[in-house]
């Protein structure tokens, strides 16, 4: 393992998706890049599917990669 990878981490990057009343997909990443997560949900999410996230930038191209997509503010409450 390279030196410094976020697998040396404490707390490396977890990747989950579900689908409402569905399955559950977790990934342990090597990293949070979007090169990384759009293999998985291309493997897991049909295209087309509207696509609930957090704010992270790292779900910017969800539109671009077919999916509708849709962000939650977890601040708000």
């Amino acid at each position: 393992m390279a030196q410094g990878s976020a697998l040396e981490k404490e707390k490396p990057p977890i990747f989950g998706m579900i689908q409402r009343g569905g399955q559950v997909a977790i990934r342990m990443l090597a990293n949070v890049k979007q090169a990384t997560i759009r293999p998985l949900v291309e493997a897991t999410i049909a295209p087309g599917t509207l696509v609930y996230t957090d704010e992270y930038n790292i779900y910017d191209r969800l539109e671009e990669w077919g999916y509708e997509h849709k962000s939650v503010c977890h601040s708000v409450g």
